[in-house]
């Protein structure tokens, strides 16, 4: 049985993938991402799963990395590093490529890795008091396995605005950015997702898994050689010293030198 997120399939084939660790704040652990690619694997096996919901439990949608389990990876040695990386790059490959539609429920702020929950769903509805931000850059680190899915939904022109600032942005702003398709009051999220969610059960399954897989191809490629690249840009941070320096002043509580 999962520890970090919740599984659930309605009569209808509508699941529900939902990240359960609300006292962290959703952020991404080893298991959580285990598990997000172990349940990603029984969604894209299973026919009779027509839509996922993607959510979180509590007052975040997704914090973005532990920075427990961060410190951890960058203590560790170069395969213990790269296996860390690659499991990452590929629960996001996983989520991303599932041939049912993917409906972002952002009912809560989302941070760094949970801006690229966001943007690796087909669509994203948010609650209009959400503050999201790619804020790796200022723990010393950069969006790197995130990176090819951020830009593929902001576009670069977008992406540049927010990709290294580490600054926050609201609910609208993330509309403008493209990283959601409309922000809602919380009270009528459900209902916003549900109406996205409607469509796709008068439509035929197998076309839309094609659909799917049509856009992907014709979109920017997010192919081995890309994911590999952002798997070497995020060993490249964990090996140097400002995200040594960025994580310790976090957990210090102190500013880091660069602040």
């Amino acid at each position: 049985m999962a520890e970090t997120i919740e599984l659930t399939v309605d009569d209808r084939g509508v699941a529900t993938l939902m990240l359960v660790r609300p006292e962290k704040h959703n952020a991404l652990s080893q298991l959580m991402i285990d598990e997000l690619r172990a349940a990603a694997g029984r969604i894209a096996a299973d026919r009779d799963i027509r839509v996922v919901v993607l959510t979180g439990q509590g007052p975040s949608f997704c914090a973005g990395g532990d920075l427990g389990w961060m410190r951890d990876q960058m203590a560790g040695d170069a395969t213990l590093k790269r296996a860390a990386a690659t499991s990452i790059a590929g629960m996001l490959g996983a989520l991303n490529s599932l041939p049912q539609p993917v409906i972002g429920r952002v009912q809560g702020n989302a941070f760094g890795g949970g801006v690229g929950m966001a943007c690796v769903c087909d669509v994203a509805i948010a609650a209009d008091h959400v503050k999201c931000g790619l804020t790796e850059t200022k723990l010393g680190v950069i969006p790197a396995t995130i990176g090819p899915y951020v830009l593929a939904r902001m576009g670069e022109a977008n992406a540049r605005r927010v990709f290294m600032s580490s600054r926050v942005f609201d609910a609208a702003e993330a509309v403008t950015l493209g990283v959601v398709a409309k922000a809602v009051p919380a009270d009528d999220l459900d209902a916003a997702v549900a109406a996205e969610v409607a469509p796709y059960l008068k439509c035929a399954p197998g076309a839309v898994a094609a659909a799917k897989a049509l856009a992907r191809s014709l979109g920017p490629t997010i192919d081995e050689a890309v994911v590999q690249r952002s798997i070497d840009a995020l060993i490249a941070c964990w090996d140097g010293q400002e995200a040594r320096q960025g994580i310790a002043a976090f957990f210090d509580k102190t500013p880091p030198p660069w602040a």
